[in-house]
């Protein structure tokens, strides 16, 4: 079957409006989905199994973690006691640093992966009361998975790029309590939008390469949807209770880009 036929994407009207208004999807896409007990239900069950797994593999991360610290700084065995337990508990806290970092896409893309048919019930239920989709593609969920571990990864890798010099740079007197925050909000909420909108995109037919092309001509949108969507992650459960939100904002953003109607009445 075809791919949906993409249109144009809408003019930007100014990087700061077009930042809220990516922020405004996502509180558009939290009042949809608190009206739906169902659509509720769905996106908290595979959001929840995820946040277990994830927190077992941070406890399991954390019991061994004095013993990757050590493998990691075999370099340090022949050195004076103080210098090497010094050494050894700065790499001990970089791995856990990174591991909790990388957690909040790994969150997402592993809550996506496990909750997919979940997630594209709540995307299609969206699109269905906003008029629906002409030319929907319907790929099997046997033949997306594949793809969509595949893609999850690639913007795991592309985060941890990023990321890990970012949490580095964390430790930078004044800058690392201020601007580096800010900085990792910003960039990890552009692989959020990545992520979330693959649902949408898949059911166009489309692939990474487009979701890529699309958010880069709207990268103020995509940024602050993405960006809120980074921060409610880090309240505790938050993103637990935000994920299915974020699945339906990202629907609502993703047929603003095509040009199709995002809006139910009394939005």
């Amino acid at each position: 079957m075809s791919a949906v036929d993409i249109a144009p994407p809408s003019r930007p009207v100014g990087f700061g409006r077009e930042f809220l208004a990516g922020v405004r999807f996502l509180l558009r896409g939290l009042k949809m989905y608190t009206r739906s007990p169902r659509l509720m239900l769905l996106g908290l069950i595979p959001a929840f199994i995820t946040l277990v797994l994830l927190v077992a593999a941070l406890v399991t991360l954390g019991y061994f973690v004095d013993d990757l610290a050590a493998l990691a700084t075999w370099f340090a065995d022949d050195w004076s006691t103080g210098w090497r337990q010094a050494i050894r508990i700065a790499a001990g806290v970089a791995i856990m640093g990174g591991a909790v970092l990388l957690s909040f896409v790994g969150y997402t893309a592993l809550t996506l992966v496990i909750g997919e048919p979940f997630y594209e019930a709540i995307s299609k239920n969206v699109e269905d009361r906003l008029g629906g989709l002409p030319g929907e593609v319907d790929i099997p969920f046997w033949r997306s998975l594949p793809r969509s571990i595949a893609d999850s990864l690639h913007l795991l890798a592309l985060t941890a790029l990023f990321g890990i010099p970012l949490f580095f740079a964390g430790f930078i007197p004044l800058v690392g309590g201020t601007v580096v925050p800010v900085i990792g909000a910003l960039v990890g909420g552009w692989f959020l939008s990545h992520e979330l909108i693959g649902v949408p995109f898949e059911r166009r037919g489309l692939r990474m390469r487009d979701r890529r092309r699309m958010l880069k001509q709207r990268r103020a949108l995509a940024t602050g949807f993405g960006a809120a969507t980074f921060v409610c992650f880090l309240i505790p459960f938050g993103a637990v209770l935000i994920m299915p939100a974020a699945v339906a904002g990202a629907t609502l953003m993703t047929r603003h880009l095509f040009g199709m109607s995002d809006r139910l009445n009394g939005q």
